[in-house]
């Protein structure tokens, strides 16, 4: 019987050996074949990192020949045209067996704060939500007012910062008319109402153009709106901008240029939340919403230098915006205090019928709790050794050491707020060896763009030239390999969730590992590096945001390093 595609495909992958670890030509040796082969097979476990030996070979071979192979067919699913937001049966949980999560309510506490109308509108526009939302509740400012001098902010530093993808002018002008009307008939949402903010250009918007940050999909829309950005329309926000990404959810070059840094415009602002922290840095915004797979929303945000939040996975609802790994992705604000940070994480969390990944666990904000109650975990090796060159160049080395000595002097401050400080250190796991977890999930996400290469026009981006061919790459995982890495998964979870203990949060980042397990961060501005920021780094709990948050929030309230912002 002569072979075919169909038939060699199927059996292959019936035996334990995907098609996608196939090269080419042996697809077309076996095209013009009568029969699978031994040595066809041989050739194609290397490829798998597989060792059968002869006689195992020679049995499954005898498998593979018979008709129909045993195999699914593949071809029929690669037809299935599943697109980019369809979600996976395979839902990601990262709450260990052992851990019980809280179920008790409590009112939002947040601080009040007493602020006039400054004089100027640069220093308005560098204010804070927590400061804005005074502001426009009390009548002292208007949304409408907030939103033109953003507006204008946005078209006068964008030529250089290249961080706006498109603009949203009516539905920004028509939100914040609203809002006034709403707020002087004594019909106050809370402290969103009114304020102006850049959505990541992942997040799907009615009537705008959603592009991913990539040249295919320049001219994209979508008929749908993103829950985070419903929610914030809820909450009384005004969008004014869709923000640049890094092509496809990586680093800060998209087709529109490179996002750069206000603090130094020759250097790019990282990513792939490249817009969001630019323009939240330059205070082109009140806030803005970000997304993190491995690092795009702290990485970002110690780059600008703003206070940025990565959720708990499970806590923020991705539905309507652009998927890269459905076990990682994870949506979060950037915000200039910590406490706005909190604000606008109120505002988005909670399940909403659509992701089946988001957790109903409450979010307790409040803004005085008692921090001598916090315990916070201190990694020895991160604040007692010292930085070693070890082949590093010296501008490297010059770097690391000062983010130390400004970490160092930051748990000074910590210590001062009362709180109890322990020696911590986290458990050395090979999250590089599960890293390609990230890899396979949008290899699948972008799946038919990969294959019938529409994702090549990104090589006119030099630093994302390896899109399409990592992401070919990544479909010659073994989809064992995959579940594998999976289960080991869960058993980083359990040893990350062992080692925290009783503690409510470690001072330090570990971004490959947390992003795999789960946790959140938050990036809080921690001072210069030759007249760039610096950051400080805390991870909490799962679910554990408010804790977080309520550090993050006094050290802010006893430094000055938030309130600094770039002259542009």
């Amino acid at each position: 019987m002569a072979m075919n595609r169909r038939r060699f495909l199927a059996g292959l992958s019936a035996a334990g050996v995907g098609s996608t670890l196939l090269p080419g030509a042996l697809v077309a040796v076996a095209q013009d074949a009568d029969e699978i082969t031994v040595e066809m097979l041989d050739a194609a476990q290397r490829v798998a990192g597989l060792y059968f030996g002869p006689d195992e070979l020679q049995r499954i071979v005898g498998r593979l020949n018979r008709p129909g192979g045993g195999g699914p067919d593949l071809e029929t699913l690669r037809e299935a045209a599943l697109g980019n937001g369809a979600p996976s049966a395979l839902v990601f949980n990262p709450v260990p067996p052992a851990m019980t999560l809280p179920t008790e309510r409590h009112p939002m506490r947040r601080e009040r704060v007493v602020v006039s109308r400054p004089a100027s509108d640069e220093t308005l526009a560098f204010l804070p939500v927590t400061h804005l939302a005074t502001l426009v509740e009390t009548g002292r400012v208007t949304s409408s007012e907030l939103t033109e001098l953003y507006l204008g902010r946005l078209k006068r530093y964008d030529p250089t910062l290249h961080c706006v993808v498109s603009f949203t002018e009516a539905l920004a002008r028509a939100q914040a008319t609203r809002a006034d009307e709403e707020i002087a008939a004594g019909r106050y949402r809370g402290p969103l109402h009114g304020i102006p903010w850049g959505a990541k250009d992942l997040l799907s918007v009615r009537g705008t153009q959603t592009t991913w940050g990539a040249s295919p999909y320049r001219d994209q829309t979508f008929d749908t709106d993103a829950t985070v950005y419903s929610r914030l329309t809820a909450a009384g926000a005004v969008l004014v901008a869709k923000l640049s990404m890094g092509a496809l959810a990586s680093g800060d070059r998209w087709f529109g240029g490179r996002t750069r840094n206000p603090w130094n415009p020759t250097q790019g602002s990282s990513g792939s939340s490249a817009g969001p922290g630019a323009a939240t840095a330059a205070g082109l915004v009140g806030f803005s919403i970000g997304t993190e797979t491995r690092g795009s929303i702290v990485s970002p945000s110690s780059r600008t230098g703003v206070t940025g939040l990565r959720p708990t996975f499970g806590r923020v609802s991705r539905y309507g915006a652009m998927t890269l790994a459905w076990s990682m992705d994870k949506i979060g604000p950037m915000c200039r205090a910590a406490e706005d940070c909190a604000l606008v994480l109120d505002a988005i969390q909670g399940p909403d019928g659509q992701d089946n990944t988001v957790l109903d666990v409450p979010f307790n904000w409040d803004a005085s709790s008692d921090l001598t109650q916090l315990k916070v975990g201190c990694p020895r090796a991160a604040f007692e050794e010292e930085i070693e060159d070890n082949e590093r160049t010296p501008d490297r080395v010059a770097g690391l050491r000062r983010i130390q000595s400004n970490n160092r002097a930051a748990l000074d401050v910590v210590r001062g707020l009362g709180v109890q400080v322990v020696p911590f250190d986290l458990p050395e796991l090979p999250a590089s060896a599960i890293g390609f977890i990230l890899g396979t999930e949008a290899a699948a996400a972008f799946d038919a763009p990969t294959l019938n290469a529409e994702l090549d026009g990104m090589r006119e981006l030099p630093e994302q030239s390896r899109w399409p061919d990592s992401l070919r790459a990544s479909r010659f995982v073994p989809a064992v390999e995959y579940l594998q890495a999976n289960r080991l998964r869960m058993q980083f979870i359990e040893a990350v969730h062992e080692a925290l203990g009783d503690l409510d949060l470690f001072i330090g980042s570990n971004v490959s590992l947390t992003n795999l397990t789960g946790h959140p961060e938050v990036s809080l501005p921690n001072g210069f590096h030759r007249g760039s920021p610096t950051s400080l780094r805390l991870t909490g709990k799962l679910f554990g945001e408010a804790r977080l948050l309520r550090l993050a929030h006094a050290y802010q309230g006893v430094t000055a390093h938030h309130l600094q912002h770039p002259t542009l």
